[in-house]
Parts: C-alpha cells; sequence; structure tokens
C-alpha cells in the first residue's frame, strides 16, 4: 500500500502548523482549503469549531476529529529576559528539557532550559526537574528586551519537523491529533462521488486538550443520531512493556475503542465497526488502556445523548515533542470509517 505524495504532504503541512488550545487558526485554515471543495457547506463557529456538512436524508452521523495540540504558554518574564510558562494540555515535565520552540505568532525560536547538571546538587540529579525550573530562552538579555518580543499568554508549540522514516512510519508534533484530521478529510474525499442516505457532519474540533470544550459545543448544535470520532492514540508497543499492557501497537491496524476514562463507547457501534472491519479485510485492533479520553465524552452525552464509538491511529510518544504513527494505519483507519458510513447510508445499521 502506498501512500500519495499529496497526502504525506497534507499531513506535514498539518503536523507542523501551530496550533495550541485556543488558538487553532493555522491549522483550521489548512483543513478549510481543503474541505471546501468535498461537501455542501463549511463554516466555523464562535469557539472556531471547523463544521463540514454533506447534506442528505436519513441518519444525522457527526464524526469528530480534533485541531488542537498540547502546548506552552508564557507566563512570567524574568528580569534575565528568560520566559517562565504553564503547560496547555497534558505534558509530561521529564520530556521538555533541552526541545525548541516557537513563541508566539511571529515564531520567536526559543530553547527549554534549566541549571545545567554540573550545578546541580546530587539529590537534585536523582529528580525530575519541575515545571517551575525550567525556562524558555529566546535570546533576550533582559526583560525589557524580551518584552518586545514576547508578551505573558503568548504560546509557544514544539518545532519538531515532520518526517518519514523506517518502514512506512512517520514522525512529527501533534500527531494527536492531525491524525485524526487527516483520516477525516480523506474519508470525505473517498466518499466525495457517493451519494449517501444519511446527514453527515465532519466536524474539526477546538480545545480538546484541555476538556473536549468545542465538541461539547458543536454537538450540542448538531445533535446526532451516531456520533465517531477519530483520534491519534497512546501506544505503547515498547521494549518492556508485557503484551497485556500494550495499549495499541503501531502497524497493527486502526484501534476501536470499548472504554476511556470519559466514555463507555456504544457496543453495537463498536461489534459494527468490527464487522465492517472484517467484512472489507482490514486489519483491526481494539485500545486496551482505559485512560484518558477524548471528544466522545461530550458527544455522547449531547442534547438526548447519542451512541458513540472512537476509532484511532496508535501513535508513540503522545503528548511529547515528537510522536510516531504508520501511514497504513492512517490509510486503514480511513478504509474503515468510510465503509461504515457507506454501510450505514445502507440501512445497514439498527439502532
Amino acid at each position: 500500500m502506498v501512500t500519495p505524495a499529496k497526502t504525506i504532504e497534507l499531513f506535514r503541512r498539518l503536523s507542523e502548523a501551530p496550533g495550541p488550545s485556543g488558538q487553532e487558526d493555522e491549522v483550521r485554515s489548512i483543513l478549510r482549503g481543503e474541505v471546501e471543495k468535498l461537501v455542501d457547506e463549511v463554516h466555523s463557529d464562535t469557539m472556531g469549531d471547523l463544521i463540514a456538512r454533506r447534506k442528505g436524508r436519513g441518519k444525522k452521523v457527526m464524526v469528530a476529529a480534533h485541531m488542537d495540540e498540547v502546548a506552552l504558554m508564557i507566563s512570567h518574564i524574568e528580569k534575565e529576559g528568560l520566559l517562565r510558562f504553564r503547560k496547555v494540555g497534558g505534558i509530561d515535565d521529564r520530556v521538555l528539557l533541552t526541545k525548541t520552540v516557537h513563541v508566539g505568532r511571529d515564531r520567536l525560536p526559543g530553547v527549554i532550559g534549566a541549571k545545567p547538571i554540573h550545578l546541580q546538587e546530587p539529590r537534585e540529579r536523582e529528580q525530575v526537574i519541575k515545571l517551575d525550573n525550567l525556562f524558555i530562552d529566546i535570546g533576550a538579555r533582559s526583560r525589557e528586551e524580551a518584552e518586545k518580543l514576547v508578551k505573558v499568554g503568548d504560546y509557544a508549540v514544539f518545532t519538531t519537523r515532520f518526517e518519514r522514516f523506517g518502514s512506512g512510519l512517520v514522525k512529527g508534533k501533534a500527531l494527536d491529533d492531525r491524525a485524526g484530521c487527516l483520516v477525516l478529510l480523506e474519508t470525505l474525499r473517498a466518499l466525495q462521488q457517493t451519494p449517501l442516505k444519511l446527514d453527515l457532519y465532519g466536524v474539526f474540533t477546538v480545545q480538546e486538550e484541555i476538556g473536549t470544550r468545542g465538541a461539547a459545543v458543536t454537538a450540542y448544535d448538531i445533535a446526532p443520531d451516531i456520533g465517531f470520532v477519530l483520534e491519534g492514540t497512546v501506544c505503547s508497543d515498547t521494549p518492556g512493556t508485557d503484551p497485556h499492557g500494550q495499549s495499541t501497537v503501531v502497524g497493527a491496524g486502526p484501534a476501536i475503542s470499548i472504554m476511556d476514562a470519559g466514555t463507555i463507547a456504544d457496543r453495537r457501534l463498536v461489534d459494527f465497526l468490527v464487522a465492517t472491519a472484517e467484512e472489507n479485510g482490514i486489519p483491526y485492533q481494539f485500545r486496551r488502556a482505559t485512560t484518558g479520553g477524548n471528544d466522545g465524552a461530550r458527544i455522547h452525552l449531547a442534547r438526548e445523548g447519542a451512541p458513540t464509538a472512537s476509532i484511532s491511529v496508535p501513535c508513540r510518544y503522545i503528548h511529547s515533542p515528537v510522536s510516531v504513527c504508520s501511514l497504513e494505519d492512517l490509510e486503514r483507519a480511513a478504509r474503515l470509517l468510510t465503509a461504515a458510513l457507506k454501510k450505514i447510508a445502507e440501512g445497514g445499521l439498527k439502532l
């Protein structure tokens, strides 16, 4: 299976675009430019969610993928010109030291620093350096110099370049959830010429990483009959992890969730996705972790509630400056969702 070069280039653009929670506009612009050609109407709501609709009669189906990424926010400028910061979303303090970042909309280069190991006490060397002892160095020599370039409240995002490597793998930042955004785009592209007896909403949501806020608004507005969530999810297929502890495995196909911290997936939808995958010869796996969550937590509780399930792309090193996923898993996830939507349109799902 060969991924088209234009698809990989689109994935690169999505991955490298900055999109911290609450400032997803650059990602939204890329997605709007792609999705306008594939649907009947596109609009953004007051939160910044991007809603793409294929009008039709039948069940109202909402498919969500979030645009935002974990990031940092400047909280204070020291007299020496160094920037203190807070986390936006869940990031492990252990992955921050020495990482390069872009600060603010002008993408000012910076590096995350701390006291060097040579100057640490023996006890300090045995501990994780806490957030309060980290700073971003932008090369400023004073607070006054830094304040000409940065202000409190500016975001900082990781600068990781997107690259192909290994056997069909890619690495980059924000694969959670630019992977899901790409799957949704490719699904809409695959369905473009297919008549569908359903009302399909492809929703690119905001602020998922800080509480699934965008999905709460869109799900209330759309009031779907069925909800699907596309995610880049946790993967632990690395050495030292027992098979039963491997939440997902890169290259083993899209992961279908049964339960996470915010949702118990509708079992009828889970069984439907499994049957659809098997009927179409699409490899799949179950997400075997019950921690974490996604936009399904809001969608399944909207108004009177909606049956909801998740299809996820396994991503190693999630919520860090760089993640890894399989292009084949992305393609299989799009094939599974495409087949499922066609089957629903044909009346193949009884709820």
